[in-house]
Formats: C-alpha cells, sequence, structure tokens
C-alpha cells in the first residue's frame, strides 16, 4: 500500500513537472519577442467612433469639465484611435520606457486624423514604440493604413442615431473594401453602443484575416449608433 502510494505520487510529481517544463518553454519562447520593437506579426487599426466616445466622456465627467478637444468645435464621425502591432495571439505594448518624445509638428500634424494630443502621445507610448519605426515614419503609417479603408457612405454624415447589428456594420464595410473579409475584422462595443472598428492588416496595409481579433468582436444584438453632434461636417 505504502508503495503504490510512493508511485502514484512519484508519477503526479513528474506529471507536474512535464507541465512545469512545457510552459516555461513556451514563457521562453515569448518571452523572447515580447516587446522587441519592430517584432511582430501584423497591424490593427482601430476606428473609433466619436460619437460614442463624446456620449461616454459627457456621462464620465458631467458637462463641469474642461472639454475634450475631440467632442467640441468639429463633429468627428470614425477617427483613428491608433494603429496597433500584433502578435498571432497577443500583443506587445510600451516597447521604449520612456518612449521618445514626440515633437509638436507631428502631433500638430496628425490632429486630422487623432483629434487629440493627448491620444496622439498615449498610442505612440504604447503602441507606436513597438512599430520598431521613428515617430514620423510611424505616424506616416497610420495615415497610409487609414487611407486604405473606405467608410460606408451610410456612416459618413448620418442624419439620426441608429439601432445597429454588428453583422451589418460588418457586411458594410466588407461591401465597399475589396478584400476584407469577416475574419478581418471585429466590431467593438460597450454595454449598449459601438465603439470602433478593428481592422488587420500585413505590415504592407493590406487587409487580412485574424482569428484572434475577430474572436473577440461583439456579441450584441443590437447597439446604438449615436448620431454626431453639431452640424454634420464629420471626418470622411
Amino acid at each position: 500500500m505504502l508503495s503504490d502510494r510512493i508511485c502514484r505520487a512519484a508519477q503526479t510529481a513528474a506529471i507536474a513537472a512535464s507541465f512545469v517544463f512545457i510552459f516555461a518553454i513556451v514563457a521562453l519562447a515569448q518571452d523572447r519577442r515580447q516587446n522587441a520593437p519592430g517584432e511582430f506579426d501584423f497591424y490593427v487599426l482601430a476606428l473609433s467612433w466619436s460619437p460614442s466616445y463624446c456620449e461616454t466622456v459627457k456621462e464620465r465627467t458631467g458637462s463641469s469639465s474642461r472639454p475634450d478637444p475631440q467632442c467640441s468645435g468639429r463633429p468627428f464621425a470614425f477617427v483613428v484611435h491608433g494603429l496597433w502591432p500584433q502578435y498571432d495571439q497577443g500583443f506587445p505594448s510600451f516597447c521604449q520606457v520612456p518612449a521618445p518624445r514626440l515633437n509638436r509638428e507631428i502631433v500638430g500634424a496628425n490632429l486630422d486624423l487623432m483629434p487629440s494630443p493627448r491620444l496622439i502621445f498615449r498610442e505612440w507610448d504604447r503602441h507606436g514604440t513597438c512599430s520598431g519605426l521613428s515617430a514620423h515614419a510611424y505616424f506616416e503609417a497610420v495615415r497610409k493604413a487609414r487611407a486604405v479603408v473606405k467608410i460606408p457612405p451610410e456612416f459618413l454624415t448620418p442624419a439620426e442615431s441608429t439601432s445597429v447589428s454588428p453583422d451589418d456594420i460588418a457586411a458594410a464595410f466588407m461591401r465597399v473594401n475589396s478584400g476584407l473579409s469577416r475574419q478581418g475584422l471585429a466590431v467593438a462595443c460597450d454595454s449598449t453602443r459601438l465603439t470602433e472598428i478593428r481592422l488587420c492588416m500585413t505590415k504592407d496595409f493590406a487587409f487580412r484575416d485574424c482569428a484572434g481579433v475577430a474572436g473577440h468582436a461583439c456579441s450584441r444584438d443590437k447597439i446604438a449608433m449615436p448620431v454626431l453632434h453639431a452640424d454634420v461636417n464629420g471626418m470622411k
């Protein structure tokens, strides 16, 4: 009886040791590339639905806080949230700490795509530093990626708030963007609203599939798309 217990304990220990060894090998393989600038598989271009962001800001801070530059003045529709280097599983972030400082010219030149200096700084620190590119080259890549994507006409200057399904939004983007598949994008939402569209691209800015991104899409039947504030001269 004692010898049986000793054998079972030895077998259990051996199995546990095998798992530890396997996990250690996997961890080491990941660590060799984790957060190494320029070492990634593809990009995700994230386009935020600005009216949803602005409604969230208003709900969180109220009307007495300092106006967010994205939510005052010119109204925006889809704006660039970021261009994110990705692994096939997971993603790098904050690959240089502290990040090389952005100059005012770069920030000012990209406010048409990303209408908030704070957003530009944050995206460079967290994602741009993982691209392996200089700040100038990274934001040029952001502009090139954004130029590839066509926005469905119905989402350019909507006249009223609507309730839509994530599948309908995805279908609209696929209809106007040749080569974009359902497995190459994700429609993201919060508890009630569309938040953004995430489109997967190669390093040469061609659409590609990305099961790890597409698999984390909004699962709600219907989501709200708030209307643009003020006039309707939104970003196209």
